[in-house]
Parts: structure tokens; sequence; C-alpha cells
């Protein structure tokens, strides 16, 4: 008697443990839940993508600094009171020389006439 109530039991329960289970997962393959998880997953990516570009980003900025440190390129702060020295001006290619009465504009990299 208890051997049969034990095993009917046992049998009841892997019922609903199944059942519960196939359940579950039929509500996870409705189209809903599906784009509901596509959305949510896009939405992860998304923020990965993002977050690695920052990464790049951060990464540049710090070998660039390190590159110009090295080069000699990053000009010190001036001191309050000085006044800086002007930038080198651009010189023309070789090759291309300007006639004297042309000088060479920075600003739009075109050349305009003195007069």
């Amino acid at each position: 008697m208890f051997r049969r109530a034990f095993w009917f039991t046992t049998g009841v329960a892997a019922g609903v443990w199944a059942t519960t289970k196939v359940n579950r997962t039929l509500n996870k393959l409705t189209p809903e839940s599906l784009a509901l998880q596509a959305a949510d997953r896009a939405v992860i990516a998304g923020r990965r993508v993002k977050l690695f570009a920052l990464d790049v980003a951060d990464g540049m900025a710090h070998r660039e600094a390190a590159l110009k440190d090295a080069l000699g390129l990053s000009a010190p702060e001036p001191e309050p009171g000085h006044r800086a020295l002007p930038g080198q001006r651009p010189q023309p290619a070789l090759g291309r020389q300007y006639p004297k009465h042309h000088t060479y504009n920075s600003t739009n990299s075109t050349r305009k006439e003195d007069h």
C-alpha cells in the first residue's frame, strides 16, 4: 500500500515538474517573448559597443599624449604674464616655390598676393 502511494506521488510530482518546464519553454518561444529578448540583447550589445568606443578613444588620447611627449611636440604651459612665441610658419613643399610677391596663407591653405 505504501509502495503504491509512494510511486503515485512520485509520478504526480514528475508530471507537475515536466508540465511546468514545458509551459515555461513554450512561453519563452512566443513571438512577444522572442521580440523582448531580441530587444534586450540589442540594448546590451549597444552598451558594449559604446563602452568599447569610449575605451578606444581614451586609449588613443593616452597614446597620442605619449607620442607627443616622446617627440617633444607638447608645449609646456606658459607662465602667467609671459607671451608665447609665435607658431612656426608652414614651409612650401620642395619643387613648389612661390614667386616673391605671393605668400602662403596658413588659415585656408591658399596663396594670396601681397600688395
